[in-house]
């Protein structure tokens, strides 16, 4: 099958995540700057959740830069990554809402392990339907990023039950991690 449709699903999909994160950004009551310290949790969670949606656009499109058709299974891995980051509006609004409280951020952070596996295993289908000698699996190589960024989530959720902020500061150290796009696919396509 052509990868054409799967990609103009995807980045629909992905546009309407940024917008439900946007709207459920609330505004302040008053017109000092003081009243905007009511929002700045809402916000600070919105912020991380647009740089992850964005990381996860970002390289979803150099992985499909680098494919050449997709096959049923791909398309069924696709919907499961599109899943939890559909996700990702839900547990922002409701972490921002309860000022970083314990079972927000963590749920926040084992929704975006589960989106970690299921990019993973996207990747992962796209190799074996390439073949692990394509130019897909040799830009992919080992995926150190993508295991650490499991490792930093997998750290980051029980570390919410006992700090909320040390929890948090994982996932935005795994963001960090991932604001470049992954030069990988690039190097081994042009």
């Amino acid at each position: 099958m052509n990868k054409g449709r799967l990609e103009a699903f995807s980045d629909g999909v992905i546009a309407v995540i940024i917008t439900i994160l946007v709207l459920e950004l609330k505004q302040p009551q008053g017109v000092m700057l003081k009243s905007l310290e009511t929002v700045l949790p809402a916000f600070l969670s919105y912020v991380l959740s647009f740089v992850y949606i964005g990381i996860y656009w970002n390289n979803h499109h150099h992985l499909l830069y680098a494919t050449q058709h997709v096959a049923g299974g791909i398309l069924w891995a696709n919907l499961h990554l599109l899943f939890w980051l559909s996700l990702i509006p839900f547990a922002t609004a409701w972490m921002g809402q309860n000022h970083f409280g314990q079972l927000p951020v963590a749920l926040y952070g084992l929704i975006l392990l589960f989106a970690g596996i299921a990019y993973v295993i996207l990747t992962k289908a796209l190799i074996v339907h390439h073949s692990k000698d394509s130019l897909l699996a040799s830009a992919i190589g080992k995926d150190r990023k993508g295991i650490l960024s499991l490792i930093f989530y997998a750290i980051g959720i029980p570390l919410s039950f006992w700090r909320p902020w040390v929890g948090f500061t994982c996932y935005v150290a795994t963001a960090i991690i991932w604001l470049l796009p992954d030069p990988r696919i690039e190097k081994n396509i042009h």
